[in-house]
């Protein structure tokens, strides 16, 4: 995804180059006035020199134009991320992040490994950056890896819901030498709004904002349950009765 700061840069250069040019442009401008004033009628100034000059000043003038159609679109980008996001709004979206938020005592761990290993270890860490779960997973096969752990620290207690968990995850191979991972969370939830303030859109899902580009499912949240109602639990009771 573009961002607003890397379209911000380009401006910014466009801008610098456009009054490089104009400054350049000026003073060529001026060199050529003196140069058609000085020069000795007998041996005037090739022509063709001065339109070569001109048309490398009018091809800059062009790429100058072309940069600002490109920074144009790189405004769409984002504009059009933005909108995306706002269409977001009270669904119930799935995102990957480096975190993954623990919620009806589970919380989800995603990871991959270059290649098969002898030894795995997980290592899920608190917000305070505390190890509360040590896991040697069975499946250590090279590849994408998902792992849902119960919320239970390494005493068996039961961790609140709400709480912002880390996975570290490092493996070895039969010859002690390290595999290569990468780790990160998922996290589940009703999108409450949308922010892209700092360039990047942001979407916030249980408290926690999370990148547009993140997300990897969208769904309608369900349905709120009614409970029944006085009326309807009179009417039962009278026709069981009956």
């Amino acid at each position: 995804m573009v961002t607003a700061t890397s379209g911000t840069s380009v401006i910014d250069k466009i801008n610098n180059s456009r009054a490089s040019l104009a400054t350049n442009e000026q003073s060529f401008l001026k060199l050529l006035t003196t140069q058609l004033k000085n020069q000795d009628p007998l041996s005037p100034t090739d022509t063709n020199q001065m339109t070569s000059q001109i048309t490398q000043m009018t091809g800059v003038e062009q790429q100058l134009v072309t940069n600002d159609l490109l920074a144009a679109l790189v405004g769409m980008n984002t504009g059009s991320g933005l909108s995306e996001a706002v269409g977001m709004m009270d669904k119930l979206v799935t995102a990957e992040t480096t975190t993954s938020t623990l919620k009806d005592k589970e919380a989800t761990f995603v990871y991959n490994q270059a290649g098969a290993a002898t030894k795995t270890t997980i290592e899920i860490t608190n917000a305070a950056g505390k190890v509360v779960r040590t896991i040697t997973p069975e499946d250590m096969k090279s590849g994408d890896h998902t792992y849902k752990w119960d919320g239970k620290d390494d005493s068996g207690v039961q961790l609140s819901d709400g709480g912002v968990y880390t996975a570290k995850v490092t493996a070895s191979g039969a010859d002690g030498k390290t595999i290569k991972t990468t780790s990160a969370g998922r996290i589940q939830g009703v999108v409450t709004a949308v922010d892209n303030s700092t360039g990047q859109t942001m979407l916030t899902i249980n408290g926690t904002q999370v990148a547009l580009d993140s997300v990897i499912g969208v769904t309608n949240p369900p349905a709120p349950v009614t409970p029944p109602t006085a009326n309807n639990n009179t009417n039962t009771n009278t026709a069981a009765a009956a």
